[in-house]
């Protein structure tokens, strides 16, 4: 951390506080990351897609439900995509955070594949990938914060773009 520590400065405590609380940057930014998802309620946010009747149902409601989460948390995961590059603590929350949305594109595109409508041309692997990348920091980012998107918007127009591309019929 810098010797003026913005964070410690805007948290009313010393350097030394968060130096003893927090073994790295990366620590910080893990921990302060593991609090949005709480107050963010992640697990209550995305619940409702397993609910959905169908997959293509599914997975229009989790392009919106992902933007608009995006919309809040976007300058912390980019702090923890950032900093993955040089610190393990980062590392190792970015790869679990990776890991987690790997998993719930997997299990959203496996549904589509199940109930027989996943488009000609893509195996649960390559559009599990393709879903991944779509769904990016730096997709959101680019729509949301770049070109000042909101939420709503992204949400609508990446529902569309999901169902046109994975979506047999």
């Amino acid at each position: 951390m810098a010797e003026d520590d913005p964070v410690a400065e805007r948290a009313g405590v010393t350097r030394r506080a968060v130096y003893l609380h927090f073994t790295s940057r990366g620590d910080l930014l893990s921990a302060l990351f593991d609090y949005v998802n709480e107050v963010e309620d992640i697990e209550g946010r995305f619940a409702p897609i397993g609910d959905a009747p169908d997959a293509a149902t599914a997975l229009e409601e989790f392009a919106r439900r992902h933007a608009e989460y995006m919309a809040r948390i976007l300058p912390v995961s980019r702090a923890i995509e950032r900093a993955a590059g040089t610190d393990p603590d980062a590392a190792r929350h970015w790869e679990t955070a990776m890991y987690w949305r790997y998993e719930t594109n997997r299990a959203l595109i496996r549904r589509l594949d199940e109930e027989g409508v996943l488009a000609p041309g893509w195996t649960v692997d390559t559009a599990t990938d393709m879903l991944l990348a779509l769904i990016s920091n730096g997709v959101s980012e680019t729509l949301l914060t770049d070109r000042g998107w909101t939420p709503e918007q992204a949400g609508e127009h990446m529902a569309r773009l999901l169902r046109a591309t994975f979506v047999a019929g």
